[in-house]
């Protein structure tokens, strides 16, 4: 029988305990595992880097929730990040990426990986042409889709960026972060990749730091994990466990960071000193009916564009109470940020880098009048 989505989540790797029927595997907290003579390993493990149960019910889980062959789980997302570029690029090679991409990723592939002569080309990933301009720059390997986009909330088309991808033989890798296997599986587009930062809405309470890939092609699976083993940046068992946990109500987070996000981007929308709302729920946002297309709900992230410049939004960033001022998001609490000198100040200079009257919201799961009520009195100040 094929089961939904939110049983999935719930059940997929999470056998009870055979021993005492716990109902909640246990967290295997071990570096080593006691072999049945030389090389008769118990399940295939024998050393914390190489595997853990604990790490392997959380990849099964997500593999099933990505739709993919297989799943691997690291230390953080650029971790995750990391493991792939090495497992598929060289010197000389070439990568495609929005241009507004989360500065991390652009950080990781520009100076290191750029300093082993690692070209880049940055694009507006809704101009198919000029994305077909820079994929044809001779050593394309990687296209590289983040949708929505951090912060700009940008959407891609999915599938026909992937097709244009493939026509040159470029692996097409997809940050699903913002969106989550909730609401957005870019595997079922023909992506070949998808990436995590697992310590947003999969973890969702934040409370760990994670990554992982999820693979569509077994072959490119088998090439990450040797790279994951030979470097090590595995996630601990605890990490993965407290992921799991999370994960268990992903479902039904999503839908209240996306109701909730939804209200407060229409209650924004015309206000006095605000100049724009970005968020793909609205009708008016360019990207809305894709979004509405390839994704089940759209998500709890939005960015707003204060007219007074970057002395209104530092203002508005640390006037509310409810949203806390501090890096990160896709937590149960609503956090507020600055992108311009929080998250994406490594882009500062830089084509990618946000306009300095852009704050960003990662809404919540609170009730809905505390929020309207704390962006209310924050824009009253």
């Amino acid at each position: 029988m094929t089961h939904g989505f939110a049983t999935r989540a719930i059940h997929v790797g999470q056998e009870f305990d055979p021993t005492t029927g716990a109902i909640i595997p246990p967290i295997y907290q071990t570096s080593t595992f006691v072999q049945d003579g030389i090389g008769g390993l118990r399940g295939g493990y024998e050393y914390g880097r190489g595997g853990n149960p604990t790490r392997t019910s959380l990849e099964t889980l997500l593999a099933s929730l990505e739709g993919g062959v297989s799943a691997l789980s690291f230390a953080s997302g650029l971790a995750a990040e990391d493991a792939l570029l090495r497992a598929v690029l060289r010197p000389g090679d070439h990568v495609v990426l929005g241009n507004d991409v989360y500065g991390g990723t652009h950080r990781l592939i520009n100076r290191i990986h750029g300093a082993w002569e690692v070209r880049n080309t940055t694009v507006d990933l809704a101009d198919l042409d000029a994305v077909r301009s820079a994929l044809a720059v001779d050593g394309t390997r990687v296209l590289w889709i983040e949708t929505p986009s951090n912060p700009l909330m940008k959407i891609s088309d999915l599938a026909a960026l992937v097709e244009l991808g493939h026509a040159v033989g470029a692996l097409v890798v997809v940050d699903n972060t913002f969106a989550s296997p909730a609401l957005q599986q870019p595997l079922s587009f023909g992506a070949d990749v998808v990436v995590h930062s697992t310590t947003k809405y999969l973890g969702g309470h934040s409370d760990v730091i994670g990554g992982a890939l999820v693979f569509a092609d077994a072959e490119l699976a088998e090439k990450a994990q040797f790279i994951q083993f030979a470097a090590g940046a595995v996630s601990s068992p605890m990490d993965a466990w407290l992921t799991v946990r999370g994960i268990k109500t992903l479902a039904v987070r999503m839908q209240r960071h996306t109701s909730n996000a939804q209200a407060i981007a229409e209650a924004l929308v015309g206000r006095p000193g605000i100049d724009a709302v970005y968020y793909p729920g609205l009708p008016d946002h360019p990207g809305h009916a894709l979004a509405a297309a390839q994704m089940s709900g759209f998500g709890g992230m939005l960015s707003v564009a204060l007219s007074g410049g970057a002395a209104a939004a530092r203002r508005f960033a640390e006037s509310t109470e409810v949203f806390q001022l501090a890096e990160s998001l896709g937590g149960v609490e609503s956090l507020i940020g600055y992108p311009s000198e929080m998250t994406h100040a490594s882009v500062r200079g830089t084509e990618l880098e946000v306009p300095d009257n852009v704050i960003r919201l990662s809404v919540g799961i609170e009730d809905v009048a505390d929020l309207l009520a704390d962006v209310e009195q924050a824009l009253t100040r």
